[in-house]
């Protein structure tokens, strides 16, 4: 069965919603619960440690604190990560390449919901000689245009959209602000209608959790089934949003896009 779910369960968040979701789940008695997203697994933890779980879409779970290790997951927890924080310096790379005008990366997140190991990587990233990155917390739906507004008012500014289950469940507001304020975008997996994406195909990191439901109804023990980090993933570059923007995609970046988008 699936579960995909705001309290702080193990340092995540998890609304009462989730939490009252994954009650009843674990009550049905299920032989697997397949859990996609960090606050599922969180919720889901705090009402069973003996029924296997099998996540996907949880960005750091050994800093969430759902397993041991990649190699070693133990107890009753284990699945796919979405991202590596090595994703950090590509995303900044990414967007100094197709707007090299940027002197400010904003790095827009929630900072409940937001796994804070993104943060860090991204910071501890070698100083930039030509862009200065700066935290841009967004801590409810009402902040998000008077946010991103204000990060606008001042010149050579572009985003990181951080992974996050806030930027995503916002997705269509943040890219219409960054369309009002002109400012440039990288994302961290796929969105149509973004000016470029990065990050994993989200689609693959789902089915390959199947294989792991059969081998734990199977007999195997979740504890010893490794963590997988992802094995696909995927460049889209919208040229129609470039174009609205005034930039041009580097030759060299069209050239290894998984897809271009007009």
């Amino acid at each position: 069965m699936a579960a995909t779910c705001g309290s702080k369960s193990g340092g995540v968040a998890v609304s009462p919603r989730i939490q009252t979701l994954a009650k009843e789940l674990v009550a049905l008695s299920c032989e697997v619960i397949v859990a996609r997203s960090t606050p599922a697994v969180a919720a889901l933890m705090k009402e069973t440690r003996t029924i296997p779980i099998v996540f996907s879409y949880v960005v750091d779970p050994v800093g969430s604190g759902f397993v041991q290790s990649f190699s070693r997951p133990g107890g009753n927890v284990t699945g796919f990560q979405t991202y590596e924080f090595t994703l950090a310096g590509k995303w900044l790379q990414l967007l100094l390449q197709v707007a090299p005008s940027v002197r400010r990366v904003g790095l827009i997140h929630n900072p409940a919901t937001a796994p804070p190991g993104f943060l860090r990587a991204m910071e501890a990233l070698p100083a930039s000689p030509s862009a200065q990155l700066i935290r841009v917390p967004v801590h409810n739906a009402a902040e998000m245009d008077t946010t991103i507004a204000d990060f606008a008012r001042e010149p050579g500014g572009g985003l990181v959209v951080m992974p996050d289950t806030f930027n995503d469940a916002r997705h269509d507001e943040i890219v219409a602000l960054t369309a009002k304020y002109r400012l440039p975008a990288v994302y961290t997996h796929r969105f149509d209608d973004s000016l470029i994406c990065y990050g994993p195909d989200l689609s693959d990191v789902l089915r390959r959790a199947a294989p792991y439901v059969d081998r734990i109804l199977k007999g195997e023990r979740p504890g010893d089934l490794p963590v997988q980090a992802p094995t696909k993933y995927e460049l889209i570059i919208n040229l129609h949003i470039a174009e609205t923007l005034g930039l041009k995609i580097p030759p060299e970046l069209l050239a290894i896009a998984d897809e271009i988008l007009q």
